[in-house]
């Protein structure tokens, strides 16, 4: 089993390095499974496992990424409606980790009420699960930061719950541009309290920075019953 005392950032050795990354590929490989979709906090599943929530705008691509990790093409769904699904999902990793693809926000047609039922709901479950060990933030490498982000970045802040940055659809920019945008990103994540100090580039088409993101979830999950 790969060394968690420390953070995937921080291993040092090729060694250590491998062992993570094969432990991320193994955990990923094992069964993941739609187990419920909670549209009110009183749907919740018990907390079971340890959970790891994606969030986005709408369109951003958190299905996709999903789909890239567990390496599924339908695991998840984006809506055929974006900005109106409220609902949370919760898929069951190898019975280690349990992961939630929390609904879109920021969708320009939503209704004002949409989004502030959003904006509650969120924060309720942020703050009330204790099981929670980050959220995964993901924002889009085309464009410009929007309020909405930084809206949610502070929502975070106050829920104290960590969160990573990830940008997706890194291979449609170029490289240049890309690490201005990182370091831009960077920027804004370190005026925030519950923000990771570093972020992931990731593309689901490429599958760029995928191996390093299954690294990194598999500090949380429960132990193989095989190591």
């Amino acid at each position: 089993m790969a060394d968690t005392t420390r953070s995937f950032r921080e291993l040092d050795s090729q060694a250590q390095i491998d062992a993570a990354l094969e432990e991320g590929r193994l955990l990923f490989a094992g069964s993941c499974d739609f187990i419920f979709g909670a549209q009110k906090l009183g749907q919740l599943p018990p907390q079971t496992l340890p959970e790891i929530a994606f969030a986005g705008r709408s369109n951003v691509g958190k299905s996709s990424l999903v789909n890239a990790l567990t390496g599924r093409k339908t695991l998840a769904r984006a809506s055929s409606e974006p900005g109106r699904t409220k609902q949370l999902n919760f898929f069951n990793l190898a019975d280690r980790l349990m992961l939630v693809d929390m609904p879109g926000y920021g969708y320009a047609k939503a209704a004002k009420s949409v989004k502030e039922d959003w904006q509650e709901m969120m924060f309720d479950y942020l703050r009330g699960r204790p099981g929670l060990k980050r959220v995964m933030l993901l924002l889009d490498a085309r464009i410009e930061l929007k309020p909405h982000d930084e809206e949610v970045m502070k929502l975070l802040d106050r829920a104290a719950v960590s969160f990573q940055i990830v940008l997706t659809k890194c291979d449609a920019v170029k490289p240049a541009p890309l690490a201005r945008k990182e370091e831009a990103i960077l920027a804004v994540a370190r005026r925030h309290a519950a923000a990771c100090p570093f972020l992931s580039l990731s593309s689901s088409e490429t599958g760029q920075g995928i191996e390093q993101l299954r690294a990194e979830l598999a500090e949380f999950a429960l132990p193989s019953q095989s190591s």
